[in-house]
């Protein structure tokens, strides 16, 4: 039915459009039993609010082109005043299609809705969002649509042209931006083509299951496949004079000793050791029995951690001739192994307070998105999302199963090396000491639980991804950074740790300021100034303890004593570091982390949370390579292992992180806006750029842990 005329709306803003042409289309009367052709009564209301007379045409055209056919694209236009659907019929043989609909044009804004066979038809502004599933759109829209929702098996595809852009990021086309009050005679007319293509079919779920699944388990068998070589190169080594066997994880139980230089004949009073089978007996007071680990008698903090020469002079001078690595740890090494337990506790504590409510909010959201049909609630990329039950986009859930299973093998292979720690210390003699520096797991552990803990909440970002629930995606990335810097930390100062209140304390801090960064971070200057002065100060207060080993007190005095130390130091007199090496880390890391504070300031990126996620990873990585570099300059060689992790680390994160920046959506945008950058799938036809990069980042956070986990026991030290 056309009508023919002057068809005048007014909207908001006070702008108005005229419209030469008014037409909808008859909902399409039931079929009947009879074979005889059906008459039907219909009614048309015409009604005016102009000043004047109008003259209207009444004229009834019968459609042609009325059904879609699969995989045939079909073009039309469509304005406010001519909203269009059609029809379209599932094959016997098709269980599942996608409606894709395109045009070449942004504006003017546009809704696509799939709506069961009910007359009326919602084909109106104000109503097209009363039945079935809909999205607004720009340039792009795409609907999986399931043969079993619709019992009839066949649907109505609806396009309501909105009458302001507002919905899709814009009041009025980009065009004519800055033109409000002239827009009389702004024709919204769009183009558009729809094309109904099968969906994929049951078998390719099961081959993506299964092609996920065998992918980490084939880590298990490398896994296995290097602990069986181990066991087989362990018992085959025969022990030599001095040395006890390996341990089973890469290491010998002994070590050389550190020798120092001092004037011929001057022993400062250190005990003469000659006679005791290399210099390996220690003291007995300060090396307990190893067995005795459960005597709560003898664990007491005060008993073995708050020791009087450790706060009065951080130089304990040794009166050996023959210094052992171990010999410069003073803590007892059960204290210390309990507090690092302390982060392996807390971190499940914190995952399950935090896991709970996070599925239970998701939940509602998708319950949400399959009761009212609204499509623009969640951020997916619809060209690549494939339902399975309740799920909107099952490949993206499915695509965490890595993290999942790397995090529960790194937590089995933490628990081999700490069982057969402990053998090797029970075999030993009572009273030997264990060699090297004192190993604890505690932070290990914590490690594997935060990489699982990733996996589960990015599959809960993912069940609807949007501006509400960013965070869960990239919370426990935040402390898998924090974690492992402090397990590098650790390793070369096994008598400094961090109290696991504080490290999980600053945690919240960081993800209170991400929160905070998304909120504000947009237009708002003010955070941005305050964001940076803190990353500054930060930076410099970080670097202050770790120069000067926590012996520079951090209290409201710590300024003047700054100005004090660079006024002596730099101007007063000029002096090379005392820590040259250390001073060097520091100085280029807070060139980066200052780097990071003035892009920041200056082009104050939308997407504060993987701005964030860079600092953390980029110091990360920055102490990383200190910490290589520092071996290879200390003559130690590095084996097979550590540098097929090296290797697989960096090529694995490099194809990770070209697949994390192929953007295919954003909640930074309007949801039509973020269909725009909706891509097909690339993998198996089931996944996506974005489900890549979970595979990917799953097995790269998996080797970077095994650098750090077998950074320090498969060293050799390089004999002279």
């Amino acid at each position: 039915m056309k009508n023919s005329g002057f068809y005048s709306c007014f909207f908001s803003y006070q702008r108005s459009y005229n419209y030469q042409e008014v037409s909808r289309t008859l909902c399409p009367s039931q079929p009947t039993p009879d074979s005889e052709p059906s008459e039907q009564i219909i009614f048309v209301d015409v009604a005016s609010m102009a000043p004047y007379n109008a003259l209207y045409r009444l004229q009834v055209t019968k459609i042609k082109s009325f059904q879609l056919m699969l995989n045939t694209p079909f073009s039309f236009s469509a304005s406010p005043s001519q909203p269009q659907y059609f029809l379209y019929k599932f094959p016997p043989d098709v269980d599942s299609v996608i409606v894709r609909v395109t045009s070449e044009t942004v504006y003017p804004c546009s809704v696509v809705s799939i709506q069961d066979i009910v007359c009326p038809v919602y084909d109106l502004d104000h109503n097209v969002e009363f039945n079935g599933v809909y999205q607004s759109m720009t340039k792009q829209a795409a609907i999986t649509v399931q043969k079993k929702d619709f019992p009839s098996m066949q649907f109505f595809v609806v396009f309501v042209i909105k009458p302001e852009d507002y919905a899709c990021g814009g009041s009025i086309p980009s065009s004519i931006r800055g033109k409000a009050n002239y827009t009389w005679n702004l024709q919204r007319m769009k183009s558009l083509e729809v094309t109904v293509v099968p969906s994929i079919k049951g078998s390719v779920y099961v081959n993506a299951i299964l092609f996920s699944f065998l992918s980490f388990f084939s880590f298990y068998l490398g896994a296995l496949v290097v602990a069986f070589v181990h066991y087989v190169r362990n018992h085959r080594k025969p022990s030599i004079a001095g040395h006890s066997p390996d341990d089973g994880s890469g290491t010998v139980a002994s070590s050389h000793p550190i020798t120092a230089s001092t004037p011929e004949g001057s022993s400062y009073g250190a005990i003469d050791e000659s006679s005791s089978s290399g210099g390996q007996q220690l003291s007995l007071e300060r090396r307990p029995r190893r067995g005795s680990d459960t005597d709560s008698s003898v664990e007491e903090e005060s008993d073995f951690d708050t020791m009087p020469e450790i706060e009065s002079d951080k130089n304990v001078i040794r009166t050996k001739r023959l210094l052992y690595l171990s010999d410069l740890s003073r803590k007892d090494r059960r204290i210390v192994s309990k507090k690092y337990n302390i982060y392996f506790w807390n971190i499940i504590t914190i995952a399950v307070f935090y896991a709970l409510p996070v599925i239970q909010l998701v939940i509602t959201y998708q319950t949400v998105v399959n009761v009212t049909g609204n499509q623009d609630i969640c951020y997916y990329n619809f060209l690549c999302a494939h339902p399975l039950g309740v799920l909107s986009a099952f490949n993206n859930i499915l695509s965490n199963v890595g993290h999942l299973l790397l995090g529960f093998l790194f937590l089995l292979i933490v628990l081999r090396r700490d069982i057969l720690h402990r053998r090797s210390l029970e075999a030993k003699d009572a009273y030997t000491t264990e060699y090297g520096i004192p190993k604890h797991f505690g932070l290990f552990y914590a490690m594997g639980i935060a990489l699982m803990m990733e996996g589960v909440l990015s599959a809960c970002y993912h069940v609807c991804p949007n501006y509400s629930n960013f965070q869960f995606d990239t919370s426990f990335m935040y402390m898998i950074a924090g974690l492992c810097m402090l397990k590098l930390y650790q390793t070369r100062h096994p008598d400094i740790n961090a109290s696991a209140y504080s490290a999980y304390a600053s945690f919240a801090v960081v993800i209170c300021l991400a929160v905070l960064g998304v909120v504000f971070g947009k237009n708002a200057l003010w955070f941005w100034i305050l964001f940076s002065v803190i990353h500054v100060v930060a930076s410099l207060g970080l670097s202050t303890q770790i120069y000067y080993m926590g012996r520079f007190k951090i209290d409201f005095g710590i300024f003047q004593r700054a100005v004090m130390v660079l006024y002596t130091d730099c101007i007063q007199q000029c002096s090379w570091p005392m820590y040259t090496d250390r001073m060097v880390l520091l100085v280029v890391g807070n060139l980066v982390n200052w780097s990071f504070a003035i892009f920041g300031l200056v082009y104050r990126p939308k997407d504060f949370a993987s701005y964030m996620l860079g600092i953390f990873i980029c110091n990360l990585l920055l102490y990383l390579a200190f910490y290589v570099i520092m071996k290879l300059r200390s003559s130690e060689r590095l084996l097979l292992i550590p540098l097929f992790c090296i290797v697989a680390t960096a090529v694995v994160w490099a194809a990770a992180l070209y697949f994390f920046f192929q953007n295919l959506s954003s909640w930074e945008e309007t949801p039509a806006e973020s269909r725009e950058i909706n891509r097909p799938c690339i993998l198996l036809g089931f996944f996506d750029d974005h489900d890549v990069w979970h595979f990917l980042s799953a097995a790269a956070l998996f080797f970077s842990f095994l650098v750090r986990f077998s950074l320090k026991s498969l060293y050799q030290c390089h004999a002279g």
